[in-house]
């Protein structure tokens, strides 16, 4: 299990808080790692930043962050190379699909404000994932169909790291933005949803709030 942040507007953190059931998958052609609820691993002031872009871009009016505990279950964790090596066979099948096809493969873009050109547009990404997640699904669908069962998996989530921004300092191999990212996609992998508390002056409150036994 790991702790996740999940930026938003505050109406649906709020939501999400008191009907956590209502779980809103994000479907977009350029979601990072295929489609699904996201969250920043361990990090509330990455998913803080990330929601307050999304105010400045217009996109939501009052940024806001929950917090998820999450459980990975059957992980595709691209932190294994087994499984970038699985994306590569899985991109090859599907540029070989389009070249036969005639049909141009998706491409990452640039944002026109990104001045890192992080290729914040990951349409290939997230085309290439989403065939992986389709072709196991089908073969699972067709050994059931066939036997009564599968001995094939279905990945609960998916999880990367990313390096983004510009460098911490001058010369620096640490970016400013840098990151490890979760997209769950079984919504039982969501265990719970909660209200991050503000981080206080621990020291002073103890000296003030401790009790003689």
């Amino acid at each position: 299990m790991v702790i996740g942040f999940h930026g938003c507007e505050r109406a649906i953190r709020d939501q999400l808080l008191n009907k956590p059931n209502e779980i809103i998958f994000s479907r977009q052609p350029y979601d990072w790692l295929g489609h699904g609820m996201y969250f920043w691993e361990n990090n509330y002031t990455r998913a803080y930043q990330w929601a307050e872009d999304k105010m400045r871009r217009g996109s939501i009016q009052n940024p806001a962050v929950i917090g998820g505990i999450l459980y990975l279950g059957y992980c595709c964790d691209f932190l294994d190379a087994k499984y970038i090596q699985m994306l590569k066979v899985n991109y090859k099948a599907m540029a070989d699909y389009h070249k036969a096809a005639g049909k141009e493969m998706p491409q990452n873009k640039d944002l026109p404000q990104d001045k890192y050109k992080d290729k914040i547009l990951r349409e290939l990404d997230c085309a290439v994932i989403e065939h992986m997640h389709e072709k196991h699904l089908l073969q699972a669908q067709a050994e059931i169909k066939e036997k009564g069962f599968t001995d094939g998996k279905i990945f609960d989530s998916t999880r990367a790291v990313f390096t983004e921004g510009g460098p911490a300092f001058e010369g620096a191999g640490l970016f400013e933005k840098s990151h490890v990212q979760i997209c769950i996609r079984n919504p039982n992998c969501i265990l719970g949803f909660f209200l991050p508390r503000k981080e206080i002056d621990f020291v002073p409150g103890w000296e003030k709030d401790k009790r003689v036994a």
